[in-house]
C-alpha cells in the first residue's frame, strides 16, 4: 500500500517493523481470528505461531502474536523478531494472512479523545519521524479512507493515540 513512498527493497533490508523490544509489544500487529486458526496449526509457511486472545471485549475477535517468551535475556533492548520473518527473505506470509497493521506500517490508525486518527510511527528508519509531502499526499489521496474504512470493519486494529506520533490524518 504504501509502494509509493517506500520501497520493498528498503523494508527488506531494514525489517525494524518486524522486531520488538519489550516495551514495544503494544505494536505487536493484530490478527484476524480465521487467520489466528490457521497459523495456530501446521501450515504451509511450516511455522504455527503462538496467540493470545485480546482481552478487551472490542478486541476480542483478534489475536496477538505471543513472542514474550523468545526473549533470552533479561535486557529491556533486546529485541525478539515477528515468528513469521525470515531473515534472508522477510516476511513470509502471503498478503491475505499478514495483519493490516503490517501492511500500513509505518502508519498507525489510533484513537485520540475519541476521533480516529492516522499517525505516522516516528521510528520508521526508512520514512523518519517527520512526514513527508509524499506520504501525506499519498493518505489524503485514498489511503487515509481505505485505513478508516478498514479500522470501522475491524476495530480492533485501533491502537489508543501516543504522544510524539505525527497525526496525518483526521
Amino acid at each position: 500500500m504504501l509502494s509509493k513512498v517506500l520501497s520493498k527493497s528498503s523494508c527488506a533490508a531494514c525489517k525494524f517493523c518486524c522486531s520488538f523490544r519489550r516495551q514495544s509489544l503494544w505494536e505487536t500487529p493484530l490478527f484476524p481470528p480465521e487467520v489466528v486458526e490457521k497459523l495456530s496449526l501446521p501450515n504451509e509457511y511450516g511455522v504455527v505461531g503462538m496467540f493470545r486472545t485480546v482481552d478487551d471485549p472490542q478486541k476480542s475477535c483478534a489475536g496477538r502474536l505471543v513472542l514474550e517468551n523468545n526473549y533470552r535475556t533479561a535486557d529491556p533492548e533486546e529485541e525478539v523478531a515477528c515468528t513469521f520473518l525470515d531473515p534472508e527473505r522477510g516476511c513470509i506470509l502471503k498478503p491475505e494472512d499478514k495483519p493490516f497493521d503490517c501492511s500500513i506500517w509505518p502508519l498507525r490508525i489510533m484513537n485520540k479523545d475519541g476521533e480516529l486518527v492516522i499517525a505516522l510511527t516516528p521510528t520508521c528508519p526508512s520514512i523518519g519521524a517527520t512526514p513527508r509531502p509524499e506520504l501525506i499526499e499519498l493518505v489524503k489521496n485514498g489511503l487515509g479512507e481505505k485505513i478508516l474504512e478498514y479500522a470501522k470493519a475491524h476495530p480492533y486494529i485501533i491502537k489508543e493515540y501516543r504522544e510524539g506520533f505525527p497525526i496525518i490524518y483526521l
